[in-house]
């Protein structure tokens, strides 16, 4: 049969079989906290307010703008200035650590974050509250579907810890039970494998109390510290009603996170680096203070002449070297991440060399486009990571059991956390007669 055309030169795009990894989110916070549907909404604002049932299940948001009018911030506002009842302030004044920590993520650089409200702040939030229910998509289990989040903060954790009564005395933040609910929320990151938790300590602390705060967590020898983050002190910010407060950190630390990811990559420590919209910190920490709490795995916060208010912590809480630095821990969750959703176009394909070929030659040029952004340690790939996928550990045993193995390993950098320099005085040299 001839061909149907003409003279001429005819190109063809044929598939090229080659399988490339994309590098999976690295700069997602979800964020935990009190909120409420205020009576003083605008019916007619655009996009229009999340309802209470809304609020309580996880929501995308893309802008400080958006969030403020899904959330009633200027509805809120308004009940709290208007407000007499001394529980009716204090109701209202326990929804904007929230949104606080929403704005501050978004002013340092943050782009989009997930919510999850509990909708009656004048009531405590037990620890299986804040676990949620995952049917129902609430609390920490409504996260788990949400595969993009990598960071998980709670700015209202210590007023979950108790209610607001009638009482002229705002009711003091419960340490136990706030333990207990810093517990749930590790957990939930250490099981989800590619989150971290960006905690904060009750308010009101000095560097001592800190300390002593710090060592009721988990064990810096436990699997669970590496996934844990704390900061301190608390800071004063504007106010998103223009009403200064003191609030966690743990927002503006996460726009801090996503900044750097964005400027420098994941791999870069997530430390000397501006807050921005703070006006003060709560405590003012000297060198020897900060020397301790940062052998504790507690993140400080800083202040110094000529350079303002950095960020001057990058350690998780786990004290074994594999996973004390937080870049480290989280650059090997994001090539975690990034292999295995990149990766599930091999799930039924015919185990043989073809395959294990394919799967190492993806898994090397993912790793070495991460060394050549400076990710991974080495003069050269073959320093910086190793990729096994051959008979050798594919075996007919494992291959009878449906199983293809891979074995990674990389060398991630660490951070230069201790800058030595050594300065020696030489004598001067005589000058020559002339």
């Amino acid at each position: 049969m001839s061909s149907p055309n003409p003279p001429g030169v005819f190109v063809r795009e044929m598939p090229s079989g080659v399988r490339t990894i994309t590098g999976a989110s690295t700069s997602v916070p979800a964020f935990l906290g009190y909120t409420k549907v205020s009576v003083k909404d605008d019916p007619n604002a655009t996009p229009a307010p999340f309802t209470e049932a809304e609020r309580q299940i996880p929501q995308r948001i893309g802008s400080w703008r958006e969030f403020a009018s899904r959330y009633s911030t200027a509805g809120i506002a308004k009940e709290f200035a208007e407000a007499t009842d001394p529980a009716t302030i204090r109701g209202l004044e326990r929804c904007f650590p929230l949104a606080e920590a929403v704005y501050g993520f978004f002013a340092n650089g943050g782009r989009t974050c997930y919510v999850v409200g509990f909708t009656s702040p004048q009531s405590a939030v037990s620890a299986q509250d804040l676990k949620g229910d995952v049917d129902a998509r609430t609390g920490l289990a409504g996260l788990e579907t949400v595969a993009e989040v990598t960071m998980v903060a709670v700015p209202s954790l210590w007023d979950m810890t108790a209610g607001v009564s009638s009482e002229k005395e705002a009711p003091a933040p419960d340490q136990a039970q706030g333990v207990s609910r810093m517990a749930e929320v590790v957990k939930h990151c250490t099981e989800q494998g590619n989150r971290l938790a960006i905690l904060d300590p009750p308010p009101g602390q000095n560097a001592d109390q800190v300390k002593t705060f710090a060592a009721k967590l988990d064990s810096p020898d436990s699997d669970a510290a590496a996934f844990t983050t704390l900061y301190y002190p608390w800071i004063t910010v504007p106010g998103v009603d223009a009403v200064e407060r003191t609030v966690p950190p743990c927002g503006h630390v996460a726009g801090v996170w996503a900044r750097t990811d964005d400027e420098r990559g994941i791999f870069k420590a997530p430390a000397n680096q501006n807050l921005r919209g703070v006006l003060k910190l709560d405590t003012l920490l000297t060198d020897d203070e900060n020397g301790e709490l940062n052998g504790k795995g507690i993140n400080c916060l800083r202040i110094f002449p000529g350079t303002g208010l950095l960020v001057w912590g990058a350690r998780t809480r786990s004290a074994t070297r594999d996973w004390r630095y937080l870049n480290v821990r989280r650059l090997v969750s994001y090539l975690s991440d990034s292999i295995r959703q990149s990766s599930t176009w091999a799930v039924f394909e015919p185990n043989d060399e073809r395959l294990w070929a394919t799967l190492r030659h993806s898994v090397s040029s993912f790793l070495t486009d991460q060394w050549r952004q400076g990710a991974l340690m080495g003069r050269t790939p073959d320093e910086a990571f190793y990729v096994i996928c051959d008979n050798t550990n594919n075996t007919p045993e494992t291959m009878d059991s449906g199983k293809v193995i891979c074995a990674i390993g990389v060398a991630p950098v660490r951070p230069a956390e201790f800058v030595h320099f050594t300065v020696t005085q030489t004598a001067g040299q005589a000058g020559e007669d002339t």
